[in-house]
């Protein structure tokens, strides 16, 4: 991922140099249980011990010439260790991918962590603003079209909860991910005791694979990648709804527009959505890798290494992407810019025709079958369209026109905004307890 999205702390659990901190733990780890057991020698530990990690760029020298990034890493660290003779122990038993999906393991773990505080505040806002705006009125649309009364809180608590959701897959999808590996060339532990993989993932905080070739199947990271999208995609569903709300004939959303900031370079009046888009583009990115990851699932018997070039581009990039998005959508949150009068003045916009489905269900409670009161219902609102006359003088043209009086009191009562939102109490009770 380009430098303009990476957060500093994330980028760090990606780079080259922690990454090789990650593999010198776990071979140091597997080096002192060999030693516990007697099957290295004791005093090749504490040379290993003292070595610094090899730098990138000494690994990278040595891999321009093995071409395998493994044993370029093992050869720069024991250029690190004195005496040099003490390495020779380093990596006993074990092959490249007890290394690398071990270490890959304690990467994901950080990266999830990370994204996890970042879910939690996001709920957070999400719940506030949700709270903060339950008797907000604004008309509900399905299709883009004008539909009935809801508020401006109801649509933020259904978002709240799903990013809620989305960050329990995530936890979920940690522990999927939170295994080590240290069984040898096919997985069969013919060269190392199953004891120093148990040991290896107690000191790791990791649960032993409980059956792995020479890779741990790409079932568990397929499910971490996926929960990423699904939260990458919840945040696009929250900035969606801004971008829809702060169309110049809508202008009921806008996100913050600070002093000195520019819309455009052309039309100097311009106030842009520009991260409620930016979220909508990144979160393609983080979509678009669950299935190059998923295809790591199906490998050549024991394995290949089709994966691992996809899951070095896919598994950083979709994690620095969500860990931004995360960041940037809270932040869209908590300075979103509520209108409500204009909310209120979208509502009345339609001269009434919110009100439809509540004139329907009183001409049927009134006696009138269902087919019939529709009819007459659908008559007036045709006619609302084309005249701009309001709904309900329409309606009751039409109801006189097949003989019906409408009790004008009665209708006063069911075509009030607020009643619509009677029920939703509970709603809000469930967003207060959601944590």
């Amino acid at each position: 991922m380009i430098e303009r999205y990476t957060l500093p702390e994330m980028g760090r659990v990606w780079s080259e140099a922690h990454k090789y901190e990650l593999w010198c733990q776990v071979e140091l780890i597997v080096l002192e249980a060999h030693a516990r057991a007697g099957v290295v020698p004791a005093d090749s530990v504490a040379p290993v011990r003292r070595a610094t990690p090899p730098t990138p760029e000494a690994v990278a020298e040595i891999e321009a010439v093995t071409q395998h990034d493994v044993i370029a890493f093992l050869s720069a660290w024991a250029d690190n260790t004195e005496p040099r003779e003490a390495a020779a122990y380093v990596h006993f038993g074990m092959t490249s991918s007890d290394l690398l999906d071990t270490a890959l393991a304690l990467q994901l773990v950080e990266a999830t962590d990370l994204l996890l505080a970042k879910a939690d505040a996001l709920v957070v806002a999400l719940r506030q603003l949700g709270l903060e705006h339950r008797d907000t009125v604004k008309v509900g649309r399905t299709h883009g079209i004008h539909a009935e009364p809801t508020t401006w809180g109801h649509r933020v608590a259904d978002l709240a909860f799903a990013m809620a959701r989305s960050r329990d897959r995530l936890r979920r999808a940690r522990r999927a991910v939170a295994v080590a590996k240290v069984s040898g060339a096919v997985g069969t532990y013919s060269n190392i005791d199953p004891a120093v993989e148990r040991d290896l993932a107690g000191h790791l905080g990791l649960t032993p694979a409980p059956a792995a070739t020479q890779v741990v199947l790409r079932d568990g990271i397929s499910e971490w990648v996926s929960a990423l999208a699904v939260i990458a995609t919840v945040c696009e569903a929250f900035a969606l709804e801004v971008r829809h709300g702060q169309r110049t004939e809508v202008r009921e959303l806008s996100e913050p527009f600070g002093k000195g900031q520019k819309g455009s370079s052309a039309m100097p009046h311009k106030k842009n959505p520009i991260a409620s888009e930016r979220i909508a583009g990144l979160a393609r990115v983080v979509r678009a890798q669950v299935v190059p990851v998923m295809e790591g699932i199906p490998l050549w018997h024991e394995r290949d290494i089709s994966h691992s070039s996809t899951e070095r581009v896919a598994l950083p990039d979709a994690s620095i992407a969500t860990d931004y998005l995360l960041h940037l959508t809270t932040r869209l949150v908590t300075g979103l810019v509520v209108d409500a009068d204009r909310m209120r003045a979208n509502l009345e916009s339609s001269g009434g025709l919110i009100h439809t489905s509540a004139a329907l269900l009183e001409l049927v409670e009134g006696g009138l079958s269902r087919e019939d009161s529709y009819s007459l219902v659908q008559a007036a609102a045709m006619r609302t369209w084309e005249t701009g006359e309001p709904f309900r003088s329409t309606l009751t043209a039409e109801a006189k026109s097949t003989g019906r009086e409408l009790d004008e009191a009665r209708l006063d009562e069911v075509c009030r905004p607020e009643r619509y939102l009677e029920r939703l109490g509970p709603v809000f009770d469930r967003l207060a307890a959601l944590t």
